[in-house]
C-alpha cells in the first residue's frame, strides 16, 4: 500500500501581520459602507500573519494580468525546485524514481505546465507522467493526494510527486470591494508544498481509501471571474456553513471502510477559516484539539489554498505523536463545493 511521506513546505520571506492587514483595510477602505463588518471578519479569521512573494506595496499594485503571469512563472521557477528536492529527500528517493508528477495551482497559469520544466530542470526521466490540476482551488491538495493514491493502486511499484504552488497574493484585485473579496484579502497567503507518495517503503500515512463529494447547486459559491485583469475571486457568504452537508460525506467514506470518522487518531483538514474547523469539529463530534495542525497552519500562514493540507500533514510529522496503526482522515475543500477525502494509517518504515 502506498505511503504518503513527510511533506516539504516553504513560505516566502515577506510577512504581513493581522494587525497590519487591519490597518491597511481601514486606510484603503475606510469609507466602505460595511467596513466595520469587514474589519470584524478579518480580525476573527484566526490568522496572525501571512507570507507573500513580494512586499505589500508591490502586492497592492496591479501591473496587468500579463505582468502578473510573468511574476508567477519567475517565482515558480525560483522557488519550487528546492521544495521538491526536500520532499524527495524526505522520501529517500531520487528524481529518476518518480513515475508521475501532479502539480496543482489555482493562482497562476503556465503552458507547458511547470511539470515539463521540472522534468528537464531536475533530472526526472523523460517518461515521467504529468498531471497538472488548475481548477480545483483549495480542494486540489486533497485531490492530488487522491489521484496519486489511485495511480499507485494501478501501479503498485510506482512513486508519485505532488507539488502545490500557490501565490494567492497575485490574485489581489484593487477594484473588488465586496465583503467576500475584502475578507479574502485578509485571509489568503502564499506558500509551496511538495510530498512524495511511495508505492513501496517509507514512513508516513499509508493510504487506505479515498472519495469525493460535491454539494449540488453550489458551483457559484466559490469561483473565479476570469477577466482581462486576471482572476477575480468570488466568495459567497454561505460558504462557512458548508460543513453541515459535508460532514456526512466524510462519515460515509469512513463507514464504507468500516471506520468511524468520529473516533480516529488524527485529522488533516483544509483550514479555509475558523468556522470551517469549528463546525466540522461539531458535526463530526470530535474535540477542537483534533484539528490543531490545521489551526496552526491558519494561524501562522493564513489560507494557503491547495497547500494547506500538506502543511498540516507536515505539522503532524513534526509533532511526532502518531504511532504505528493510528488511523486518520484527510480532507480538502474547495469550489464546487467539493470535498476530497482520504483515509490512512500511520506506518513506520513500511516495506510493503
Amino acid at each position: 500500500m502506498a505511503v504518503l511521506c513527510k511533506p516539504a513546505i516553504e513560505v516566502p520571506e515577506y510577512i504581513i501581520t493581522n494587525e497590519e492587514t487591519l490597518e491597511l483595510a481601514q486606510r484603503l477602505h475606510g469609507d466602505h459602507p460595511q467596513i466595520d463588518l469587514v474589519l470584524r471578519l478579518i480580525e476573527h479569521t484566526g490568522v496572525q500573519k501571512r507570507h507573500l512573494i513580494q512586499p505589500i506595496d508591490k502586492v497592492l499594485q496591479h501591473p496587468g494580468f500579463d505582468a502578473r503571469s510573468i511574476t508567477y512563472e519567475k517565482h515558480t521557477k525560483a522557488r519550487v525546485p528546492a521544495v521538491v528536492r526536500r520532499a524527495l529527500d524526505e522520501a529517500e528517493l531520487e528524481p529518476q524514481q518518480i513515475d508521475l508528477i501532479i502539480y496543482v495551482s489555482c493562482t497562476g497559469f503556465m503552458m507547458p505546465p511547470p511539470t515539463a520544466w521540472l522534468i528537464g530542470k531536475m533530472g526526472f526521466r523523460p517518461e515521467t507522467r504529468q498531471l497538472p490540476i488548475a481548477q480545483l482551488g483549495c480542494a486540489a491538495g486533497g485531490a492530488a493526494v487522491n489521484r496519486a493514491h489511485d495511480f499507485c493502486t494501478a501501479y503498485p511499484d510506482a512513486n508519485v510527486l505532488v507539488v502545490a504552488c500557490e501565490f494567492c497574493s497575485l490574485c489581489y484585485q484593487p477594484t473588488d470591494l465586496g465583503v467576500g473579496s475584502l475578507l479574502s484579502n485578509g485571509l489568503f497567503g502564499d506558500g509551496i508544498a511538495a510530498v512524495v507518495l511511495r508505492g513501496k517503503g517509507g514512513t508516513g500515512v499509508r493510504l487506505e481509501r479515498n472519495g469525493s463529494f460535491i454539494i449540488p447547486d453550489t458551483e457559484d459559491w466559490i469561483s473565479y471571474a476570469v477577466r482581462s485583469t486576471g482572476f477575480h475571486f468570488q466568495l459567497d457568504k454561505r460558504v462557512p456553513g458548508t460543513m453541515e452537508p459535508l460532514a456526512p460525506a466524510l462519515n460515509a467514506v469512513a463507514e464504507d471502510y468500516q471506520w468511524n470518522a468520529s473516533k480516529l487518531d488524527f485529522y488533516i483538514i483544509h483550514a479555509g477559516g475558523p468556522r470551517i474547523l469549528d463546525d466540522l469539529s461539531r458535526f463530526l463530534d470530535v474535540p477542537p484539539e483534533a484539528f490543531r495542525f490545521s489551526r496552526a497552519t491558519l494561524t501562522e500562514y493564513g489560507n494557503i489554498a491547495s497547500a494547506v493540507v500538506l502543511d498540516a500533514l507536515g505539522r503532524m510529522f513534526d509533532e511526532a505523536s502518531a504511532l504505528d496503526g493510528h488511523r486518520g482522515l484527510m480532507a480538502g475543500f474547495g469550489p464546487g463545493i467539493t470535498a476530497e477525502i482520504s483515509l490512512g494509517t500511520w506506518t513506520t518504515n513500511s516495506e510493503s
